[in-house]
């Protein structure tokens, strides 16, 4: 059997369903790419038909070079044909390569819940695959509850996965939909199962109810299954599903497993993990396993020296290999190689060499410090890079600004509330003044700035926000808290870029991430 694993993102779907957790079409486009560049097969974008963000994602997917992308849906209904049933098709008619199809494996299921008899579940399962593979799709077959129904009535299990397998599905997805299975029995269920359809079929999908995914996941390849379904972060539903941040460097480092992603890509997994933390507002886990802020982490005397000596000691993998860093927390000495990858992924050919570097890792750590996060915003770390090696141009300087707020009843007796911002400018040694109103106080500062800007920088007609996202980095202090802002923009040809501002006055905040996007355009 192939050592190759194939590796499945549901984080765009399953995800979403977690708590606090709303993707934006930019969110969802912004991820897509990440996971894209990392190496993923396959990334599950949603279920067409279903919602109107998932509709306009589908409407505009992202051009990806790797990954190929993945519409999610549900087998034909009871007294619909697989070609007229509109749920189905909705999913068939998006413009991706391939599908995946959920269906009922658990005996229970179909007759309590769907009310059906198990053979017009198992035609529903077979009109539904062979329907899709007859427009060339590429097929999953997402076999809900499959290991409760291999414990509760396991030969009605196996015809439902042989119903998918005969219709022509390429993988048969075998799902632990509640988390409640043990790897043990995982293990011995696939091992079952393989014994009639061969392992290259055979994926694997579980939930976290018991902190088992991973384990599970990985146990199941062990037994035969030669793909995995699982999120970035560990996302999902109720305890989460498996997380792949976990199960990739596992399978790649740990159990010598091929996969996709190349070792070049594999070292940027924990900037993935912390820029989809950035992109939903949520604070990163810093005990996170392999991605974590303190999964290198070392304090403390003997301990210290050990693993400065010898740093295999103390540490199960390179902490590099993944994009990681080493932290000894009564000494930092780490930093130099994050910062040197950064600069390669931004295309700044720098000598490792230089000096210059050195100033640079250390003002990146002071700014983090302070509450910076520059996993999610690339641009505004290019900027401070340009700035500290190679003296940035000064486009502008901004000698003030004032933004004024007011709430009243318009003449139509409708509550309104209305932003004005005035900015005074220098450029080129000229003074200028310009007043604009906006729908909130940064679309004000941007209307503002662009009166100015526009004559001398007209490339700048040509960008526009598409993403705003304010954070709270010190609850505790309440109104006074320090907040963290992150901006996306995107220009005419649809590159986009992400910059942060981080102040105790959130206008203040998101100026400093506005001023970026401005000069990142400015400067390419």
């Amino acid at each position: 059997m192939s050592d190759h694993v194939y590796l499945y993102d549901t984080t765009l779907r399953d995800g979403a369903q977690t708590r606090d957790v709303d993707f934006s079409v930019a969110d969802k486009q912004a991820i897509a790419r990440e996971l894209d560049l990392l190496g993923i097969d396959f990334i599950e974008g949603g279920w067409p038909g279903a919602n109107p963000t998932d509709d306009a994602f589908f409407d505009a997917l992202p051009h990806l070079q790797q990954s190929q992308m993945v519409a999610f849906g549900m087998t034909r209904r009871a007294g619909h044909s697989a070609a007229n049933d509109p749920g189905l098709n909705a999913v068939l008619n998006a413009a991706t390569p391939a599908v995946c199809i959920v269906g009922k494996t658990w005996d229970f299921h179909v007759t309590d819940a769907l009310g059906l008899s198990l053979d017009d579940n198992l035609a529903m399962i077979h009109d539904s695959i062979n329907h899709a593979v007859s427009l060339g799709k590429t097929v999953f077959f997402d076999a809900e509850h499959a290991f409760d129904g291999l414990a509760a009535n396991p030969d009605y299990a196996h015809q439902c996965l042989q119903a998918a397998y005969k219709a022509g599905a390429r993988w048969i997805v075998l799902c632990d939909t509640n988390g409640g299975t043990l790897p043990h029995d995982i293990r011995r269920m696939v091992s079952a199962v393989a014994r009639d359809i061969p392992g290259e079929y055979l994926a694997i999908h579980c939930h976290n109810d018991t902190e088992n995914a991973v384990a599970n996941s990985l146990a199941a390849v062990e037994a035969g299954a030669r793909l995995i379904q699982g999120t970035m972060n560990g996302l999902g539903e109720r305890c989460g599903n498996a997380n792949l941040t976990s199960i990739i460097p596992c399978l790649m480092l740990k159990m010598g497993y091929q996969t996709s992603i190349k070792p070049e890509q594999l070292q940027r997994l924990t900037h993935v993990s912390r820029l989809l933390d950035d992109r939903l507002n949520r604070p990163s886990n810093r005990h996170a396993a392999f991605v974590g802020e303190s999964a290198f982490a070392h304090k403390g005397g003997l301990h210290v020296s050990a693993v400065l000596k010898n740093p295999k000691s103390y540490e199960h993998i390179d902490p590099a290999s993944i994009g990681n860093r080493r932290h000894i927390l009564v000494s930092d000495q780490s930093g130099r190689a994050s910062v040197l990858s950064r600069l390669q992924d931004i295309g700044l050919s720098v000598d490792p060499q230089d000096p210059r570097i050195n100033d640079l890792v250390d003002l990146v750590k002071q700014r983090e410090f302070a509450g910076y996060a520059y996993d999610g915003a690339a641009a505004s770390f290019a900027l401070l890079a340009r700035q500290t090696l190679f003296n940035l141009p000064e486009f502008y300087t901004l000698t003030g600004f004032r933004v004024i707020d007011e709430r009243r009843w318009n003449a139509k007796g409708a509550l309104v509330t209305l932003s004005e911002a005035t900015v005074k400018v220098r450029i080129q040694g000229q003074e200028h003044m310009a007043v604009a109103e906006g729908n909130g106080p940064v679309n004000a500062l941007d209307a503002a700035l662009r009166q100015v800007l526009l004559p001398i920088y007209p490339a700048l007609s040509h960008m526009q926000l598409v993403d705003y996202k304010v954070r709270i980095l010190n609850s505790g202090e309440g109104t006074k808290a320090l907040t963290r802002v992150l901006i996306e923009s995107r220009d005419h040809d649809g590159n986009s870029w992400s910059t942060i501002g981080v102040s105790a006055n959130v206008i203040d905040a998101s100026y400093n991430a506005l001023q970026d996007a401005i000069v990142y355009l400015l400067s390419r």
